[in-house]
């Protein structure tokens, strides 16, 4: 297991500094340096359209602002969680880790030719810490109510400061640029309201600023994304040879469902493909075996960067009766005990999956409380919470009722397309109606879905979500949007403040755990954090399935096996894939 780096907790660190350009790591593909050739596009899938091309406003995975918010300050790369100067050429932290100087390298440049400057990063910054935005980069910003500031040095200089001791300082400098020309400009002269009406998914690819190894240049809702080298990225990228990155010309996303991107990967149209499950990677290889495609496929590289729940919506001023069930303790442990993971496990993942108790992803297992309390699959036992509720006698059609004759009746939602979010829904709601319990399943345009999750105020347009959240810290996995009750994706009470005594408990321990630089110390109240939800069981955690992996063998470059995993790390980095 990798343990954690995280030098501010020990020490003053002197300068660290790499010469322009970044060198990205032999290490990091399985191509030597040097032996890599230009050219060709491949094509990869996606299951639905981008709801924005902003990325101050992106919340969910979106490939347009994938490439917007590429050149951060600092990184982390596949085989480490040491975090590296990147479009930094240098960083230095002073004696008591409260302020962290940077140098920009020079050579940075937009996908149009124009300079990324220290001006860019600040415009960024000050969308980000203006709540009326919307970005859920705001929380990450505040520590203990006090903002981090970030103030302009030099020509190429930024200085950011601490209110206090930040275990996610480092995580604060993987820092995007935006356009201050453009962003920037719009927020002096029309605030929030002018940036956020600003890069919506009509907007022509050719305004768009990308600082990534590719820029847009078409998008066809409901077909595909087309994306062509940004001849800019090069000039302060490169591998260990001296070569000027990307490799590639270009790539396409094909945006399909999972069922129709496995078909389009057999008929040779998909390059990359991510298999759902065991069946997927057995329909694969029985291709391979019978010669019809040229592809290699991997299984089981590691559990996935990421977490699926059902949320239930607090905040349903609308529905009294609903609301006060949602906010019902006894109610959320009952449907805790009604997710049947064995039978996710099997039915949905084929048994490429693990079961998941805590908001800590499982590629993160220094994190994760091996002794959280858990709901296993127990009807009998949600019967008895459900009585506990007040929902113990039937109605003529047998559905449990409240003595006001009153039934338990509610949607789950998820978003269309993803196959298997869509299975684990209607397990679900068989489930609950065996016992019951009347749940209706649904799948939604995802991004209507999300904007509904992101809702706030006191009345929200939902009744329970199941979805996931991907990514997630190394440093201190314990997001502050997702946990604090202002948090822009505490997602089942966005009413802005605590509603329950464990909900600010768990505010309180994760403003200290993200302040405390001793890992052991703030592993321990991580511990606390997950037991804490666990008994709060706001959101109702059900597996994480395994990655795998299939790419046809034209397109080369990816990690070595050892270092392949689960988002953040992932299969391949872009900028080094190649056709062979």
């Amino acid at each position: 297991m990798r343990r954690l780096f995280l030098s501010l907790a020990f020490a003053a660190l002197a300068t660290f500094a790499v010469a322009n350009p970044f060198v990205w790591p032999a290490a990091w593909t399985v191509t030597p340096p040097g032996e890599a050739q230009f050219g060709g596009t491949i094509s990869l899938g996606t299951l639905s359209d981008p709801r924005t091309f902003q990325p101050v406003l992106q919340s969910e995975t979106n490939e347009v602002t994938d490439q917007m918010q590429y050149a951060t300050l600092l990184t982390q790369g596949p085989d480490s969680d040491v975090w590296i100067p990147y479009a930094a050429e240098s960083f230095t932290v002073s004696d008591d880790g409260l302020i962290i100087d940077v140098v920009i390298r020079e050579d940075l440049r937009w996908s149009n030719g124009e300079p990324i400057t220290v001006q860019d990063y600040f415009a960024s910054y000050i969308l980000q810490t203006d709540a009326e935005t919307g970005s859920n980069k705001y929380d990450s910003w505040f520590l203990n109510d006090v903002q981090i500031t970030l103030e302009i040095t030099g020509e190429r200089s930024m200085r950011f400061t601490f209110p206090s001791t930040d275990r996610l300082a480092f995580s604060t400098l993987a820092h995007f640029p935006v356009p201050d020309s453009v962003l920037g400009e719009a927020y002096r002269t029309g605030g929030a309201d002018a940036v956020n009406a600003l890069w919506g998914t009509e907007t022509d690819p050719s305004e768009l600023w990308f600082n990534g190894p590719f820029m847009l240049t078409g998008f066809q809702p409901g077909e595909r994304l087309i994306w062509v080298r940004n001849p800019y990225f090069g000039a302060w990228n490169v591998d260990e040879a001296g070569t000027e990155l990307p490799f590639l010309d270009g790539m396409i996303h094909r945006i399909a469902d999972g069922d129709a991107q496995l078909n389009l990967f057999l008929a040779g149209e998909l390059d990359l493909f991510g298999p759902r499950n065991l069946d997927d990677i057995g329909v694969i290889s029985v291709a391979i075996q019978n010669g019809d495609i040229d592809a290699e496929v991997i299984e089981g590289i590691g559990a996935a960067g990421s977490s699926q729940f059902i949320v239930f919506n607090w905040n349903l001023e609308s529905d009294p009766f609903l609301q006060n069930v949602f906010r019902n303790v006894n109610f959320r442990q009952a449907m805790w005990h009604l997710v049947d993971r064995e039978a996710i496990i099997e039915l949905v993942y084929s048994g490429a999956a693990f079961p998941m108790h805590s908001n800590v992803y499982l590629n993160s297992p220094f994190w994760v409380n091996e002794d959280v309390t858990t709901y296993d699959y127990d009807p009998e036992r949600a019967l008895e919470l459900l009585a506990r509720a007040g929902f113990s006698q039937r109605d003529g059609q047998g559905y449990l009722v409240n003595a006001e004759g009153r039934r338990i009746s509610f949607t789950l939602a998820t978003n269309a397309g993803n196959a298997q979010r869509e299975q684990i829904t209607q397990i679900f709601a068989d489930d609950a109606q065996a016992i019951g319990v009347d749940v209706t399943a649904t799948a939604l345009d995802f991004s209507l879905l999300v904007d509904q999750l992101l809702s706030s105020g006191d009345d929200r347009p939902f009744q329970a979500i199941l979805i996931g959240l991907t990514g997630g810290g190394r440093d201190w996995p314990f997001g502050d949007s997702v946990l604090t009750c202002g948090g822009f994706l505490h997602m089942f009470n966005t009413s802005g403040q605590c509603l329950t005594a464990t909900e600010t408990l768990i505010e309180q321990l994760v403003k200290q755990g993200r302040q405390t630089l001793d890992t052991d110390a703030a592993r321990q109240i991580g511990f606390e954090i997950q037991e804490l939800e666990a008994q709060m069981a706001p959101i109702l955690y059900t597996v994480s399935p395994q990655v795998h992996t299939a790419f046809a063998m034209r397109v080369a470059g990816e990690h070595p096996r050892e270092i392949m995993g689960g988002a953040p790390i992932g299969v391949r980095q872009l900028p080094l894939t190649h056709i062979r």
